[in-house]
């Protein structure tokens, strides 16, 4: 062949390779753009189809699709919370929990809590704590906690002594006891501080204090008082104090009654143990008149026989209140427990003391703080001169008080009726002119 002629041949062989190689992208080519003009034709009648609502969010739309995708969740982790969280076991492979203590005083006393790691007080068990030249002392009650009383002032160091089941601290912890009570709020007070569950009420707890015979005639009011304008004018405003043995009330009735202020108990002290107990009803009554814009105050029943419990006492009051704001005056509830209260036989000048106590601690917290009794008890339980309360409220149940001395609340009857509470209730008036 001459070399047109292979010219002519190898130019046959390259058109045909450039005619196959054409046809194979063609082919190619049309199936790739008709599948994807079917899938945005598809799509776009899908959207079509759809609402595009104002939250961006597609109009029936399947939000549970991702339950579909095998790569959306996480894999299974093994559940090891059964597994204890303890750095140490015993001998018997059981957890070892790490202890701490702390100490303070607030006169002539030590204050003794067990605390775990977290900072809550370990009950349940009979800790014994030894303080150095002094002695060792023993949780009997097992509430994690150990008053000890009657300590010379001074500094002492604490340690605790060793407990199976858990690792004690290695060093002891030291505390500065002090010589005379400050009348500031205790800042560990909570760890002190039972509920009702905790003791035995009817030996703690007296529903039933009545006032001397004398302090009350048939004279007495049982309802509101109908007050005449001018007097309302004057700011003199009706009012009730309640505690759980008034069980449930429907405070917006009481407020549509014409109720201006509740004086609502938040807790006592035993009367045979000496227990700071919260009254159970204290936060569902004290949320419930605020709530229907009834004006609050808080009482306390004592039992308090020296500073020290008293100071405990109102710096409970402190703690429970919190940051809720009250209108009318904390009081401190002296009067007699039947007979049997570990307070009742008190000397005059003791109980003075205790209520002074009380009142500069609650002052000192910034609020306002009285004293509340019986006409009888001013006279001859107290000593009116040297009592520092800032008020007072009297409880003497006749038509016109006998009381000769400053009063700024009256509690004129115990056999009151109010809609909204089952029973009979305290009925007061008061002359403090809070708005």
């Amino acid at each position: 062949m001459d070399s047109k002629g292979k010219k002519i041949g190898i130019l046959f062989v390259l058109c045909a390779l450039l005619a196959v190689m054409a046809a194979v992208v063609l082919a190619n080519y049309n199936r790739l753009i008709g599948k994807g003009v079917s899938s945005t034709v598809s799509s776009a009648d899908s959207v079509s189809s759809q609402i595009i609502e104002a939250d961006g969010k597609v109009h029936g739309a399947d939000l549970s699709a991702f339950m579909k995708d095998s790569d959306f969740f996480d894999a299974d982790v093994p559940n090891n919370s059964s597994q204890n969280t303890y750095d140490e076991v015993d001998e018997n492979g059981e957890p070892v929990r790490s202890l701490t203590i702390s100490a303070s005083s607030v006169e002539r006393d030590i204050r003794v809590k067990i605390m775990d790691d977290k900072g809550d007080v370990v009950s349940g068990q009979e800790f014994a704590v030894e303080v150095a030249d002094t002695g060792v002392y023993v949780d009997e009650d097992r509430d994690g906690v150990i008053l000890i009383s009657d300590i010379k002032p001074g500094e002492y160091k604490l340690s605790l002594n060793e407990q199976q089941g858990f690792k004690v601290p290695a060093s002891p912890v030291s505390v500065r006891v002090k010589s005379i009570v400050s009348y500031t709020v205790i800042d560990d007070i909570d760890f002190f501080v039972h509920a009702e569950s905790e003791v035995d009420i009817l030996k703690e707890d007296t529903s039933d204090k009545e006032l001397d015979s004398e302090d009350e005639d048939d004279s007495q009011y049982t309802a509101l008082l109908d007050m005449e304008e001018d007097e309302r004018a004057n700011a003199v405003k009706l009012g009730i104090d309640v505690s759980k043995w008034n069980g449930e009330i429907d405070w917006e009735i009481v407020k549509a009654e014409g109720v201006d202020f509740a004086i609502i108990r938040c807790g006592y002290r035993g009367s045979s143990s000496g227990w700071l107990i919260e009254d159970p009803y204290f936060y569902k009554n004290l949320t419930g008149a605020k709530k229907a814009g009834i004006k609050v105050g808080l009482y306390f029943f004592t039992q308090a026989t020296n500073l020290v419990e008293a100071v405990e006492e109102a710096s409970m009051v402190v703690s429970l209140l919190g940051d809720t704001e009250i209108d009318y005056p904390v009081f401190i509830d002296t009067e007699g427990a039947g007979g049997n209260g570990r307070a009742d036989n008190l000397d005059p000048a003791t109980r003075t003391a205790v209520v002074n106590a009380f009142c500069q601690t609650i002052q000192n917290a910034g609020l306002d703080a009285g004293v509340y009794s019986g006409r009888n008890w001013f006279y001859n339980n107290l000593v009116v001169d040297e009592m520092d309360a800032p008020n007072v409220w009297l409880a003497e149940y006749r038509q016109t008080p006998l009381y000769e001395g400053r009063y700024d609340m009256w509690q004129y009857t115990s056999s009151g009726s109010v809609a909204g509470i089952e029973g009979r209730v305290d009925l007061n008036i008061s002359y403090l002119g809070i708005e």
